[in-house]
């Protein structure tokens, strides 16, 4: 009978015990859940523009990309230019992911002869069940090449007047697996401009979006705003506001953008502020945005692995 009553006793204990363990377990669960909710959403984007401009995207740490931004002249031109294929432009550049957080790049454009240099950095993260966006600041300096332009009398041209400085703040939601959409407001501001009827400074609002028509194809669109100097020409030729329609597409872990967009330029000084065509009188240009990745340094988890491979 002692005996019967001691392994009885055991059984019990040995139940409470489990049904403990049971509580413990199904907290850690409960706690593993809330912490997964917190985890940063992925490819807002699934480059590092959109079109023409920055997106929240940045480069992992360590990785080189190789990029060439194409524009043709008008499609409008017709023969006469070959359908644009004559006047194109074409920027090259090199950005760096120096870290999680930071993404740096510079680059040569044909037009204007102009030599540019960016920085880029991720403020907040957009979270599964926390913040709502993904918020960027972008800042970019870009410097015209070329042969002096003829001054008024009196007046010196200097090399601080070749350049013009952009900041911007991206503020983008990936609202579902195929919605994504950004704000953009800008300044951009130029050190010499045409007439001081109007400001070096100027002000603007981007918007731009990504919607996934299928697992390897996305359409995007962006538009520029001209809150001020939506008047100011260039070079004596009215100016519009900016807009591109395009497609992205995934090809074996590269994004290979194709699009139509009445800016010429490519950086921030020339297609938000310099757009001389319109889409109204059919004036838009052909594009194509192309990139190479490379791994510079490998991310230490990996460096006693095998040999890195380009991605």
């Amino acid at each position: 009978m002692r005996c019967i009553s001691t392994a009885l006793l055991l059984l019990t204990c040995s139940f409470a015990g489990y049904g403990q363990s049971t509580d413990d377990l199904m907290s850690e669960l409960d706690n593993a859940t809330k912490t997964d909710k917190k985890e940063e959403v992925t490819a807002t984007f699934k480059a590092t523009r959109i079109i023409n401009s920055s997106t929240v995207e940045n480069l992992a740490a360590g990785v080189l990309d190789f990029r060439i931004l194409h524009r043709f002249g008008r499609v409008s031109d017709g023969t006469e230019n070959f359908f644009g294929i004559d006047n194109a432009t074409t920027r090259i550049g090199l950005d760096y992911g120096v870290t999680k957080w930071l993404m740096v790049g510079i680059g040569h454009n044909t037009l204007g002869k102009t030599n540019d240099g960016f920085a880029k950095v991720k403020l907040l993260s957009q979270k599964v069940d926390g913040t709502p966006v993904s918020v960027s600041w972008f800042g970019g300096i870009a410097a015209l090449g070329g042969k002096a332009p003829q001054m008024p009398p009196g007046m010196e041209y200097y090399f601080t007047h070749r350049l013009a400085y952009t900041n911007q703040l991206l503020i983008a939601r990936k609202f579902s697996k195929k919605l994504s959409l950004q704000l953009m407001p800008s300044v951009v501001h130029l050190n010499l401009i045409d007439s001081s009827k109007f400001s070096n400074t100027m002000f603007s609002m981007g918007i731009g979006g990504r919607y996934k028509v299928s697992n390897r194809v996305a359409v995007t669109a962006e538009y520029y705003y001209r809150i001020n100097n939506a008047d100011m020409p260039f070079s004596g030729v009215t100016t519009y506001n900016s807009f591109s329609l395009g497609a992205d597409i995934e090809t074996g872990g590269h994004v290979f953008q194709l699009f139509f967009t009445n800016s010429q330029g490519i950086t921030e000084r020339s297609f938000i502020n310099q757009t001389t065509d319109t889409w109204t009188d059919g004036q838009l240009h052909f594009g194509f945005n192309i990139s190479r990745v490379f791994t510079v340094v490998r991310p230490k988890e990996f460096r006693n692995n095998a040999p890195a491979k380009n991605w």
